[in-house]
């Protein structure tokens, strides 16, 4: 499904979805979590062809027994995977041969996804299958094999691969290179959002300036204080939800889509309520809520 559509029909004004699941480090419990995930409401999964830390199979296993049981059709849920670099894969449990060249690691790798994520279980329907999002998983050692990597990818697009993207990306120099070198820019950046990267500010301005959708990951996990800030504090106690929630929220509001990796299916259910319930509190207290995200800025070094 198209991104800004599911977020036009998810949150309306905000722009973006409220959470992206994400299925790393799932193992076999993969299916089950993420059916339960898409029938608490999530719409967009995040997996990746790295079998040390995803198994995408199973994630495909889960959406086609969510298709079929009709919770959701496929043109209503964004898809997203990774291709996985040599670097980032076990040599011994892996889609493709790593000795092989890139083009064919590539064109490996996908082959892969698309069996693994298609519509429904007979084979037929690879023939069907595409791919919301393909991201890079994390760049090569040198911005040309990086570059020429992703113009790999970019032979995929538009019918198989939607959009294209890139994850674990810090130097802003990097990116900007990619841009400038790529015929189809990427409609996604997915980092770790936390105080060791400045929480990208600049490398997130530069995306908002160029319509790239900022993925975060480790939102929670990666910053034990801003959960115990001010503003988040703040929100959580104005709206009545969660601390967690209230970050969350306040991470929404800068344009960014987070990744959400809950085991908990009443958290997957409230973590979507609560959401729900900070948007109508700022529909009803939008001052105290401008003020709140001018703090969270300043506790994140914002300054825009």
């Amino acid at each position: 499904m198209n991104f800004q559509g599911l977020a036009n029909e998810k949150l309306g004004t905000t722009g973006y979805p409220p959470f992206i699941y994400g299925t790393a480090w799932k193992k076999e419990d993969s299916t089950r979590l993420v059916t339960e995930a898409i029938s608490a409401g999530f719409r967009a999964i995040d997996t990746a062809a790295q079998p040390k830390h995803y198994r995408e199979e199973l994630v495909g296993d889960a959406l086609r027994e969510c298709f079929e049981k009709g919770i959701v059709k496929r043109e209503q849920i964004f898809v997203q995977t990774k291709f996985t670099p040599p670097h980032g894969q076990d040599k011994s449990n892996m889609p493709y041969d790593h000795s092989a060249p890139v083009e064919q690691q590539i064109h490996t790798s996908v082959a892969s996804s698309l069996e693994n994520l298609r519509p429904e279980a007979t084979l037929a329907s690879i023939t069907d299958s595409y791919i919301d999002s393909l991201v890079i998983h994390s760049p090569y050692e040198t911005t040309q094999e990086t570059i020429a990597a992703y113009k790999l990818l970019e032979s995929y697009v538009p019918k198989r691969v939607r959009s294209l993207g890139i994850s674990n990306i810090y130097n802003l120099e990097h990116l900007k290179a990619l841009c400038d070198e790529v015929e189809i820019k990427p409609s996604f950046i997915q980092n770790r959002f936390y105080p060791q990267t400045n929480h990208d500010v600049e490398l997130r301005k530069y995306c908002q300036e160029n319509g790239i959708v900022y993925q975060s990951f480790w939102t929670l996990t990666g910053n034990p204080k801003l959960l115990a800030s001010e503003p988040v504090q703040a929100l959580s106690k104005l709206a009545s939800v969660s601390k967690e929630v209230a970050l969350y929220s306040l991470v929404i509001s800068l344009g960014i889509a987070p990744l959400n990796g809950t085991t908990n299916v009443g958290r997957m259910k409230s973590d979507l309520e609560d959401l729900s319930k900070v948007r109508n509190w700022t529909n009803v207290y939008g001052e105290k809520w401008g003020t709140i995200v001018t703090q969270f800025k300043d506790a994140i070094g914002q300054k825009d």
